[in-house]
């Protein structure tokens, strides 16, 4: 299967040629506002063009965004393509693939199916997610068998990543290849998307239920893909019957008419209101798919409240999607590219300078005991820009925050959600501060390939510290309070 890698760009038109008002687009990023729901990323497709496409500075086109669970959506597209090939079957069994199951005395495993990991009804009582696997040193597939089942396969649905994983390991066994190869001559190369960052196992599978990264176009065209039923610029790259299959209701997930989590669930994509479905990852990765509307909506985010997210893309775009197109609107037209073009992350107005800054700039504070092993802070204060060290036991670390603007780095001082033995050793951040008053000096540092956002806040009173930080996907967790006394000169 060679195929030649090629750049494959969306079309783009404008929203009323396609028959959506540019008005109505408007007023969803105005209720987005409103609401203070933070979006990184918004791309509209209509008729297979792009008619809206957006960041949220200082996220932008070119950059890859976490996709947390919504990877599960590409990983049955993979085993759709192993069985398209003859690989495998929905109904071959876990122990075909791994014999050590045969020599469990216990041999409830021998019954799942390949269909039932793809449903998560495997019949586990609790659910093991992408963190919870991510602290799991030795293997993945070991850990899955040794959870006991509590119910018999395919009668309940129950999220968990890791029966993803499962399909992952099968895929890689009967192909000889891991998912993000095996997936490279089949989709990702026609349709034009770089080879992207997938986690791995430890022992060596792509992990399957979470730990891909891409660009918004790239989730965009993948959207397209599955609208068009697998068909991709003149060649049908994936049997039109695997996609109607994976998006149609297979397992029941609740009975709220009004929830879009419980409308059903596919293969490994999730059934919503409207006719609608979609590939969906923690804090409102979105790729949903309007067959009816021939329309596709991307976004990617850092919110834990998707159902209003939801909400307003059925209120505001769904129900403004006309069967022909809308009359030139120069006026709303350019009202909207205005708002797109002014699109950011909101940081509050903050002072560049304090007295303060003279005295802690080029001090060491040494830190009290606390949970994340702290043990040294300090500041180097200059006319446009703060650099924060920061050492602990794992090191030291730099984060360089500007003033006015946001101020790029790499640095390995990066949110715990991602600190783990499957991440990379530094992250891309966009860092800004400034001085609330004279005595509190905040910094906003944006992890940009990620949902996360820390804000810390260093109070100084006289010879003291008090660093508070909040993250902007919590929810009521409270963050402890770390505090420290001036030491001495750099």
């Amino acid at each position: 299967m060679n195929h030649v890698n090629k750049v494959s760009k969306l079309s783009r038109s404008t929203p009323e040629e396609q028959g959506v008002s540019s008005m109505a687009i408007s007023r969803f990023l105005d209720h987005i506002k409103e609401q203070e729901q933070e979006l990184h990323s918004l791309m509209i497709m209509r008729h297979g063009h792009v008619i809206t496409e957006g960041w949220w500075h200082p996220y932008q086109s070119d950059r890859e965004h976490m996709l947390f669970s919504l990877t599960k959506s590409f990983t049955s597209i993979a085993v759709g393509f192993a069985i398209s090939e003859g690989l495998l079957s929905l109904e071959d069994t876990l122990a075909s693939f791994f014999p050590e199951i045969e020599k469990k005395q216990n041999n409830e495993f021998r019954e799942i199916q390949v269909r039932d990991l793809l449903t998560l009804s495997v019949g586990h009582g609790s659910a093991t997610m992408g963190w919870d696997l991510q602290q799991i040193e030795g293997s993945w597939v070991e850990h899955f068998l040794n959870i006991p089942l509590e119910h018999e396969p395919g009668t309940r649905f129950l999220y968990n990543t890791s029966a993803t994983h499962m399909l992952s390991a099968i895929v890689q066994q009967v192909s000889g290849l891991q998912l993000i190869d095996y997936l490279g001559p089949r989709l990702f190369e026609p349709l034009g998307i770089s080879r992207p960052y997938w986690q791995t196992s430890p022992e060596g599978n792509n992990t399957g239920g979470h730990g891909m990264s891409l660009k918004t176009e790239d989730i965009a065209k993948f959207g397209q893909f599955l609208l068009q039923r697998g068909f991709w610029e003149g060649r049908q790259l994936l049997p039109e019957n695997w996609i109607k299959e994976a998006t149609s209701f297979q397992i029941v997930n609740g009975d709220n008419k009004e929830d879009d989590w419980q409308q059903g669930y596919g293969f490994q994509f999730w059934l919503s209101r409207h006719g609608a479905y979609r590939a969906d990852g923690a804090f409102s990765q979105f790729c949903i798919i309007l067959p009816e509307q021939e329309a596709v909506v991307i976004i990617t985010s850092g919110t834990h409240d998707g159902a209003s997210v939801l909400n307003l893309v059925w209120e505001h775009l769904l129900s403004e999607m006309s069967d022909r197109p809308l009359p030139v609107d120069d006026e709303a037209r350019t009202i909207l590219n205005q708002q797109l073009n002014n699109l950011a992350i909101h940081i509050p107005m903050l002072f560049e300078t304090s007295p303060m800054a003279e005295i802690v700039s080029n001090r060491v504070f040494k830190m009290e005991e606390n949970e994340y092993n702290i043990r040294e802070v300090s500041f180097m204060f200059k006319p446009d820009s703060c650099t924060f060290v920061l050492k602990d036991d794992r090191g030291e670390h730099h984060i360089t925050c500007g003033y006015q603007e946001w101020i790029e780095g790499t640095t390995s001082m990066f949110n715990n959600v991602l600190h783990s033995q499957h991440q990379p050793a530094k992250i891309t951040v966009c860092a800004k501060a400034g001085w609330r008053n004279e005595n509190d000096f905040e910094m906003h540092w944006c992890f940009v390939n990620t949902p996360f956002t820390d804000t810390v806040v260093c109070h100084f009173d006289g010879q003291r510290i008090q660093l508070k930080r909040t993250v902007n996907t919590d929810q009521d967790e409270p963050r402890p309070t770390i505090n420290g006394n001036m030491q001495r000169y750099l």
